[in-house]
């Protein structure tokens, strides 16, 4: 019978093997170009706010997502406001392959309640490290 030393060695060899042959975390499948085509923001009432953005080459609806939580940040931040909630996003795509976001966030000067909050200085800082543009 195996001792439990040489039973757990053998063990973390074996994750070892399947780690190296597994990509190397953060790696992505293919290049990743998207274009953005801009962003159309409606102020809905006081601090509700709409943003619409379009793009191409996104992934999934996630990236549609931040295009639209990048366009939130700046609104806030050019309002005089350091935070965003958001309330809800809808995703679609065209048959030409436009991906069509249409967000809605609140706007303000201090924390919101709620747990899908924004802080606007990071958030504008984040988008610019990843590269989407924002208002």
């Amino acid at each position: 019978m195996q001792s439990l030393a040489t039973s757990r060695a053998s063990l973390v060899a074996a994750f070892a093997a399947v780690a190296a042959c597994a990509p190397a975390g953060g790696a992505e499948q293919g290049a990743y170009h998207p274009k953005y085509q801009g962003i159309e923001t409606i102020l809905l009432d006081g601090d509700l706010v709409n943003f619409r953005v379009a793009m191409t080459g996104a992934r999934t609806n996630e990236d549609v997502a931040a295009y639209g939580r990048c366009a939130a940040a700046q609104y806030a931040l050019i309002r005089g406001a350091g935070f965003a909630r958001h309330v809800r996003t809808n995703v679609a795509r065209t048959p030409g392959g436009v991906w069509r976001g249409d967000a809605v966030y609140t706007i303000s000067a201090a924390l919101p309640k709620g747990l899908r909050t924004i802080d606007a200085e990071v958030a504008v800082r984040d988008c610019g490290e990843q590269g989407i543009p924002t208002v």
